[in-house]
């Protein structure tokens, strides 16, 4: 017998806001009732090619409505993609060549069943559609909207009133993802907050083309990063990439604060909210460590990506090399001529990004050479092989030659 309002509150579950949810209880009901599938669209703009844990938010949400009735659209938007979402955005972005669109779609196909159920799955691209639109399908479009509404999106307002450009096809692309749905008749529509204008637009595009519903959405919030303040993201370097190795995953994890691990545990781990209720209970009663909470978290992300044995073998890993202070099993190796100046080694080795975050990494006490500390910034590395260290986690051996 399935537990209806159970299944409604994990849909709920982490999410930042849903309209015509009662529209989703009826799908869900539907399926149980009388096997009815129902059709939810997630986009992606191909615009870099890998994803990290921030996007898989909206997609474990997918994920679990897959296991209540759902295909689960996922589209790609090779078309729109060459546009680029101005979404948030201060100025009008660059746009993708077709080559690389294809070959970041691609990476993205690959690595979306690393979580969705390929089963329930359709993956689907907007220029099928929108190619076929063509220039009166264009200009109808375009009839459907006023430039003065247009004009109430807030980062377009913004620019508008700082007199910075906006180009014609910035106004395209809600009006493209509006059609989108059209097009995929989807019943719900997912995206992060930032995307509240165009998921709208969705809704009302389909009352506009009769397609004889209207898509229900849902928001997810946007995921702070390993800082526990900013977002995650690439730019920020507060990410953990799906295609991090496994030490790296299970490492970074372990490196959040406890406040956000609770975060973590609510938008990306499968446990129930039962369960994740249990284990804080068990916290604040002394029966659960925090940081045993927190590994099993790691655990639990670093499986999903490289299996159970890989991410049991990355906790060893970490064991091995922090708790009983032993080095990495496998580091990346370098050459250099001597002498090498440590600033300049540093940032060859890939373990600081630049000669002056270097000095700052001396100057903190992070490096070690040979797990020595060491905080002499002007020493020259002579013929030998090195272990460099900075912090509790990059590590690299370097042969000077």
């Amino acid at each position: 017998m399935i537990n209806l309002a159970e299944i409604l509150d994990e849909i709920k579950r982490g999410v930042a806001e849903i309209i015509d949810f009662d529209r989703i209880e009826i799908l869900v009901k539907n399926f149980y009732e009388k096997g009815e599938n129902f059709y939810v669209k997630a986009g992606f703009d191909p615009t870099a090619p890998d994803l990290h844990l921030g996007h898989t938010v909206v997609l474990n949400k997918m994920a679990l409505l897959q296991k209540h009735g759902a295909i689960v659209q996922f589209l790609i938007g090779d078309f729109t993609g060459q546009i680029g979402d101005p979404s948030g955005k201060s100025a009008t972005r660059k746009k993708l060549d077709k080559e690389q669109v294809a070959k970041n779609a691609k990476t993205y196909e690959e690595q979306v069943f690393k979580i969705l159920d390929k089963d329930k799955t359709n993956v689907m691209f907007n220029s099928v559609w929108l190619n076929e639109l063509g220039a009166a399908g264009m200009v109808e479009l375009t009839s459907t909207f006023a430039v003065a509404r247009m004009l109430e999106r807030d980062d377009f307002e913004k620019r508008y009133k700082a007199g910075n450009s906006i180009s014609i096809s910035e106004f395209m692309y809600p009006l493209l993802q509006g059609y989108d749905s059209v097009a995929m008749r989807c019943d719900i529509e997912m995206g992060g907050t930032d995307q509240k204008f165009n998921l709208l637009m969705g809704r009302t595009l389909q009352r506009t083309y009769n397609v004889g519903k209207e898509q229900a959405v849902i928001m997810m919030p946007l995921l702070e990063g390993l800082d526990g303040v900013n977002k995650m993201s690439k730019s920020l370097g507060n990410y953990i990439g799906v295609t991090d190795s496994a030490n790296d995953m299970f490492a970074k994890t372990l490196s959040i604060s406890d406040d956000l691990m609770w975060r973590w545990y609510e938008l990306l781990s499968t446990k129930s909210l039962s369960e994740i209720s249990a284990l804080k209970q068990a916290v604040k009663a002394g029966n659960y460590h925090p940081k045993k909470a927190k590994e099993d978290l790691a655990l639990e992300i670093t499986s999903r990506y490289h299996g159970d044995v890989t991410a049991l073998n990355a906790k060893a890993e970490f064991d091995s090399v922090h708790a009983k202070n032993e080095l990495p099993s496998d580091m990346p190796e370098y050459e250099i001529n001597a002498p090498i100046w440590i600033v300049e080694a540093l940032v060859k080795c890939g373990l600081s990004p630049s000669n002056s975050q270097a000095r700052r990494d001396i100057a903190a006490n992070s490096v070690s050479i040979n797990q020595e500390k060491s905080k002499d910034e002007q020493l020259k590395l002579q013929s030998g092989e090195y272990v460099l260290q900075v912090g509790k986690r990059k590590f690299a051996k370097l042969k000077v030659l």
